[in-house]
């Protein structure tokens, strides 16, 4: 039998790895939980700031898209109203309708009358008695007189348009 004093340098060997195997083991699990925070604060760093920057994206995206359901809401609405507007147009055709049937009555009765042109200077002779020979100038001015007359008329005609159009703009 051997001396209890004597030392087994298997043994020896066999008892320092199974020491360091559990001090190493010992070691993994105490910086186990730091190692995983440390991976998972890597994590949180890599991915965070795309992260952020597709839910900005995804917000502007969402914004635009708002914007645009307004829009064809409003389209649709405009839509609707044009349709409201049908029995308008029709109506509107009928008098389109009517009125070319009496321009071209006015037109057939112009022909079989043999008048070519009717003016407001022709309108006005025919009311004056054609014996005044000593105001030779009369045709001149009753011309004059017709054409400043319907002069003013468009210029009234126009200022009046104008006088809308800036109420209209006001308001």
């Amino acid at each position: 039998m051997a001396a209890p004093n004597m030392v087994d340098p298997e043994l020896e060997s066999r008892v320092k790895k199974a020491s360091e195997r559990i001090s190493e083991n010992m070691h993994i699990v105490a910086n186990e939980p730091s190692l995983a925070f440390y991976r998972l604060q890597e994590h949180v760093r890599k991915s965070l700031p795309p992260m952020v920057e597709n839910r900005v994206e995804v917000i502007k995206l969402h914004r635009e898209l708002q914007g645009h359901c307004y829009d064809v809401e409003y389209a649709v609405s405009a839509v609707k109203s044009m349709e409201e507007a049908g029995p308008h147009f029709e109506n509107m055709k009928d008098l389109i309708k009517r009125a070319t049937i009496y321009r071209q009555q006015l037109k057939i009765d112009e022909s079989r009358k043999g008048k070519k042109e009717s003016s407001v200077y022709k309108r006005l002779s025919a009311h004056i008695p054609l014996d005044l020979p000593d105001l030779p100038e009369l045709g001149n001015a009753l011309r004059e007189t017709a054409n400043k007359v319907e002069s003013m008329m468009a210029e009234a005609r126009h200022s009046n348009a104008e006088q809308h159009k800036t109420v209209s703009e006001k308001m």
